[in-house]
């Protein structure tokens, strides 16, 4: 509320543009926890914004409050008021001569004054975020959490020239703040969401299409409440956001910042695109190993940030509450000789039923079992070159069978023998046939651990991957169409039951026609990887038959040192390098969301 406000004086300002303002007035508004006894979280407030963060007309309300993800009773919540944004009464008639960086020094100035040091963390959307990254890179040591939202760096062409238009509206139009919040509209949604939410549909009563009537209402209820003076400034500083502007080293500042930064982009943004924030994202991650980018999915656009709650909620939460009660899932990865019948086996089982008695969120990703893979190759080689191959094939399956010997195999086993002889006939087969053979070991091997679970009273469900991870058609080395892979993975767990542990094949997937396909080398530490990303998972737990990774082979060097930790640069280095525990591939999805790779030895946890 306006009535708890309060002020810092700051005279003889001066602009980047030189402009000296004698007097500044900043206001803000804190909540929760008083200054000086709690971590600091600093807001900044969008374009029509203001300090009025939290509480009952707070514009972020289902993000911060008491019991919320920022939580007042754990933190000190600090929200400037961007001066001349008129909430306070204060205006600045000459907006031409600021820009966002300007207001950055201004709230570093307020922090000053205010006599802090080090803030836990600085979070805005759009404008916001934009002043959060300007704030970072004058005082890369300001926060330990950058958390900047449906925005970026500088402001896109796309984005400038938007502004342009407004300021046109803002200076030529009758009604200046109406019309140009109606055109704003347009640019801080999507069509879809238009479409989705109007559907041609009419106002009756006033003989207007809905769309109309709902343009209007933003119009006037924003020119109740806002000063023109405000807008053009605001519109100001959405158009100039910019670090890089007079500094020579050009995006080479974003790396000076210490502290740990969380992007947060919207996938149907049209001002500041998911695409330019993915770039951001992996500009730094190639210096600074504390960048994570996580997505809305949404239809509405620039303004999810301010509607899907829910979504934002949940990438933050890591960071305002650690051990929070709705845990982030961790993602458990088995290779085959891990799964080989006996110890291996029993052992896997025995693992995950104490997670799951743990009360750990847990899915799993299953290889083919012991030496599946390998059979299935040297049982192909046989069929292809006309010898007897069905012994192998016997043994083969004598050997799936041998763990649980009611779970019912026919259907794998009925695709193995039509693909066999089809091979032993016509003494040839395509890449596309290996992989739909191959595919068999993967599934029986879910199919197996699932069973396994189920006898033993935990609720498991096998998972074909070829439902979810959808791919190009190049067979034997399938690339993954990950927008689409990732739409089938979060729908699929959105509708999976909380208490069922999902075994989900690894390495394989299937192509626009449905057809299977594989990942090729190290396919199975890929499809795990791509879930965790997908998930926001918390780590990934990669149990093989090796104690982690060493210096060396320890098969071949005798003095081979365990490496206890890694960046993940250097796992890339490595797995550039050729390690067979790590692929570089496998690491690409963990970095983009900074999920800790934990390599453990299944017979030695």
């Amino acid at each position: 509320m306006k009535k708890d406000l309060q002020h810092i004086i700051i005279k003889h300002f001066t602009t980047q543009s030189k402009a000296v303002n004698l007097e500044i007035k900043l206001s803000y508004q804190s909540f929760g926890k008083p200054l000086g006894s709690a971590p600091i979280v600093l807001v900044n407030h969008a374009l029509t914004g203001n300090s009025n963060v939290a509480g009952v007309h707070g514009w972020w309300k289902d993000l911060v409050g008491q019991e919320k993800v920022i939580d007042t009773k754990l933190y000190t919540v600090l929200a400037f008021n961007i001066p001349g944004n008129g909430y306070d009464g204060f205006a600045i008639e000459n907006y031409k001569d600021f820009v966002a960086r300007d207001i950055a020094s201004l709230f570093l100035i307020g922090l000053k004054e205010l006599k802090i040091d080090k803030l836990f963390a600085i979070i805005g959307g759009s404008l916001g975020g934009g002043i959060a990254w300007e704030m970072a890179v004058l005082n890369p040591d300001i926060t330990e959490h950058l958390i900047p939202v449906a925005t970026d760096w500088k402001s896109t062409d796309w984005l400038i020239a938007n502004c342009q238009i407004q300021e046109q509206f803002l200076l030529n139009s009758k009604n200046p703040v109406h019309d140009a919040r109606m055109h704003a509209m347009l640019c801080y949604r999507t069509p879809e969401s238009f479409n989705k939410r109007f559907q041609r549909s009419k106002n009756e009563e006033l003989e207007i299409f809905n769309v109309e009537s709902w343009l209007l209402h933003h119009g006037n209820k924003l020119q109740e409440r806002f000063q023109l003076s405000a807008y053009k400034l605001m519109n100001q500083l959405l158009k100039t956001i910019d670090v890089t502007k007079n500094r020579p080293n050009d995006f080479n500042v974003l790396e000076n910042i210490h502290a740990n930064i969380h992007i947060v982009g919207v996938d149907s943004d049209l001002f500041f695109t998911a695409e330019e924030n993915r770039q951001t994202h992996k500009q730094l991650a190639v210096s600074n190993p504390n960048v994570t980018y996580n997505e809305i999915h949404s239809v509405h656009g620039h303004d999810a940030f301010l509607m899907e709650y829910e979504q934002l909620e949940k990438i933050v939460e890591g960071i305002f509450v650690p051990h929070s009660k709705s845990r982030r899932m961790k993602v458990l990865k088995f290779g085959g000789k891990s799964l080989a019948n006996g110890d291996g086996l029993n052992t896997v089982i025995s693992i995950i039923e104490n997670k799951v008695n743990a009360d750990e969120k847990i899915t799993v990703v299953v290889s083919a079992r012991n030496s599946a893979t390998d059979d299935l190759e040297d049982i192909l080689n046989k069929a292809v070159k006309g010898q007897d191959y069905k012994v192998l094939l016997k043994l083969f399956k004598d050997y799936q069978k041998q763990p649980l010997k009611e779970v019912n195999f026919s259907k794998e086993f009925l695709v193995l023998d039509k693909l066999f002889e089809g091979v032993s006939l016509l003494a040839d087969y395509s890449q596309k046939t290996k992989d739909e053979i191959l595919a068999q070991g993967e599934l029986l091997s879910v199919k197996l651990i699932a069973a396994l679970l189920n006898k033993k009273g935990i609720k498991a469900n096998a998972v074909d991957a070829r439902e979810l991870i959808k791919t190009d058609g190049n067979f034997g080395n399938a690339q993954p169409i990950l927008q689409l892979s990732k739409d089938n993975v979060k729908n699929f767990y959105k509708n999976s039951g909380k208490d069922v542990v999902n075994i989900v094949t690894g390495f394989i997937a299937s192509n626009a026609k449905n057809e299977t396909t594989t990942l090729g080398r190290n396919g199975s530490n890929y499809t795990a990887a791509l879930l965790a990303n997908y998930l926001d998972a918390e780590e990934l737990q990669n149990y093989t038959h090796v104690n982690g990774i060493y210096t060396a082979n320890p098969d071949l060097v005798e003095d081979a040192q365990k490496i206890r930790e890694l960046s993940f640069s250097e796992a890339n280095e490595l797995a550039n390098f050729g390690t067979t525990v790590l692929h570089a591939k496998t690491i690409i999805p963990l970095v983009e969301k900074n999920i800790n790779l934990r390599i453990l030895n299944t017979f030695n946890p």
